[in-house]
């Protein structure tokens, strides 16, 4: 079946958050500062790598990568991959930078938090992402948006997201580019990577110092890979999963040749790490570590970290046994490269670069640090893991010592009330400031002359879990909630109610056949006899009938301004019984 584009999002491609930040005069010399790439793999675990023991995978170019950077092995991230990419960009804990979750209106950064992209680029880089962004699908809260020069992107958590285009598949598919829709031939990982090596060749021809950031959406499912890379993992494990890395691993070894055949190779830092804890690769192989993403033991949220430097009198490569996390690799960034930081900006990361430059020092230093993990739906007390040293408290009645039980088997809090005291204490005193804040949702922004017409989707329905197009496509439950919107302007508003993307142009009532795609296939959909629609905005409460080739119903409304509000949509048979909400809702100001 021939791919038909996604409804083009009018977006500004030229907005950057203010956030009180200047450019560098320290841009002249763009030539001998040093570039900085960031790849972040999606889903791959820390023992998803041929060098950390796995006895399936074969990872020769993250292997080289690895001998040749500076290893964190103690190092932390979230267990679930948007409170990751919200605390990397950042430096600020994902409880209180707001962007708590996958799905469920908590993926949104607050506003006021400077991202990296913005301080790189107010100093004089220039910057571009290729790949999964994950923390917003709309305006003000897209790459571009967020200090992005260039952008390349798809929205939604992957390919099957219910916010993704309808029916990509890996292959040839259709990504944002800065706001606008365009097809990519090729696969997603060869996509970004392509893109990515182009766009840092025209700013070496142009003399610009540059940050980009490689967030794939591998090897996260769908599986879905070309043949030549699964097959030598048949029956040996996930052979699309393994098939998906192993794909990436070519492309790192495509970049790091990029690198030294046009003389970026000496003075690039280059850091490598993954998002949350192993999924398809855990029962093959989990480095001895408990469980694996979403999770509070190790195998949730120890992540691998690599950081190459040649040129920038770093420490020798090798093993650094200090505990760490995601939120210290903004400050690490900013001291090493001297990069200046809005006066405001504050962060919950400690910078490690005395650490990395081999100071005995910065390492004693940090065995004070008591660190936190948490993120999730609805954020509550004590869900959390308190890192000290080798000790680990997970949800606030577990205590581990990982120096003597790396595997988490045995609870030692009745043994070590001292320890438990501690970190219980030290959690209290987080909690105090960020707990009060975690029913708060960032609203979604309409009628803003920067995107209108605006579409949201059932991801962003308040404390709901709805996250994927099987939910539409197969709707077994009623699911049903609401979002939170902040309305720009006053003004008289459409909305569009759909069960479908605009793209796949089904009626509200059709069922749809299976599409056969490159690897894998999208399910057929079920029918829904739908004969009513219901949407409600604060006061405004309606209900209309729906015809059987109805492709959405549509509402006019009278809107004033308001910085949040609730909106919410409902399906309903003929009967008055409840089926979901709308999946789909395009809203414009008219």
């Amino acid at each position: 079946m021939k791919k038909t584009p996604g409804q083009p999002l009018l977006l500004c491609a030229a907005f950057v958050a203010a956030v009180g930040l200047t450019v560098s005069a320290s841009a002249q010399s763009g030539q001998q500062r040093p570039n900085v790439i960031i790849i972040l793999s999606d889903d791959q675990g820390y023992g998803d790598l041929s060098a950390h023991g796995n006895p399936v995978l074969k990872t020769p170019n993250l292997d080289k990568l690895r001998a040749e950077s500076i290893r964190l092995t103690d190092f932390h991230v979230a267990p679930m991959c948007t409170p990751t990419r919200g605390q990397l960009l950042t430096g600020v804990d994902a409880l209180r930078n707001g962007a708590t979750s996958v799905t469920a209106g908590r993926s949104l950064l607050r506003p006021g938090f400077p991202t990296m992209a913005e301080i790189f680029k107010s100093n004089g880089y220039r910057t571009g992402i290729f790949g999964k962004w994950h923390l917003g699908d709309s305006w003000p809260n897209l790459p571009q948006h967020r200090g992005f020069d260039e952008a390349v992107y798809h929205i939604g958590w992957g390919v099957t997201s219910l916010a993704a285009t309808w029916l990509n598949d890996n292959f040839d598919d259709f990504f944002f580019h800065n706001g606008k829709l365009e097809q990519y031939p090729g696969y997603c990982t060869d996509v970004w990577f392509d893109q990515g090596m182009k766009w840092m060749k025209e700013r070496q021809q142009r003399s610009e110092p540059f940050f980009l950031y490689l967030p794939t959406n591998a090897p996260h499912g769908p599986l879905w890979v070309a043949d030549k890379y699964k097959r030598p993992y048949q029956g040996k494990g996930s052979a699309g999963f393994f098939g998906m890395i192993a794909n990436l691993d070519e492309n790192i070894g495509r970049l790091d040749e990029f690198l030294r055949s046009n003389g970026l190779y000496d003075n690039t830092i280059v850091i490598f790490m993954n998002d949350n804890g192993g999924t398809a690769g855990v029962r093959t192989f989990n480095a001895g570590m408990r469980e694996g993403k979403t999770t509070y033991y190790e195998g949730g949220h120890r992540a691998m970290f690599f950081a190459r430097w040649p040129a920038g009198g770093l420490r020798p490569p090798g093993d650094v046994d200090a505990l760490t996390e995601v939120q210290d690799v903004l400050p690490t960034l900013i001291e090493l490269l001297s990069l200046r930081a809005p006066k405001q900006a504050k962060f919950d990361g400690t910078s490690l670069a005395t650490l990395l430059r081999g100071k005995p020092d910065k390492l004693s230093s940090l065995q004070a640090r008591v660190l936190i993990v948490q993120y999730g739906q609805t954020p509550a007390k004590y869900e959390a893991a308190v890192m000290w040293n080798k000790w680990r408290l997970v949800k606030g009645t577990e205590l581990y010592d990982l120096a003597s039980d790396p595997g988490q088997q045995r609870n030692v809090a009745a043994e070590h009330a001292d320890v438990m005291q501690k970190l219980r204490a030290h959690y209290d005193t987080w909690w105090a400031e960020v707990g009060p804040r975690v029913g708060e949702f960032v609203p979604i922004v309409i009628g803003a002359p920067q995107e209108n017409p605006v579409r949201l989707t059932a991801v962003d329905w308040a404390d709901v879990y709805c996250d994927n197009t099987i939910n539409c496509l197969l709707p077994g439950e009623n699911k049903n909630g609401p979002w939170t919107i902040e309305v720009a302007r006053a003004g008289s508003y459409e909305f569009a109610l759909r069960r479908w993307p605009r793209e796949a142009d089904a009626a509200l009532t059709a069922g749809l056949p299976a599409v056969k795609l490159t690897d894998g296939e999208y399910p057929a959909g079920r029918a829904m006899p739908i004969a009513k629609a219901r949407l409600q905005i604060g006061d405004y409460d309606q209900t209309l009938l729906v015809k059987a080739d109805d492709k959405a119903v549509t509402f006019t409304v009278p809107l004033k301004a308001t910085a949040k509000t609730r909106m919410q949509t409902w399906f309903y048979d003929a009967q008055g019984k409840e089926l979901s909400g709308a999946y789909f809702v395009y809203a414009r100001r008219l």
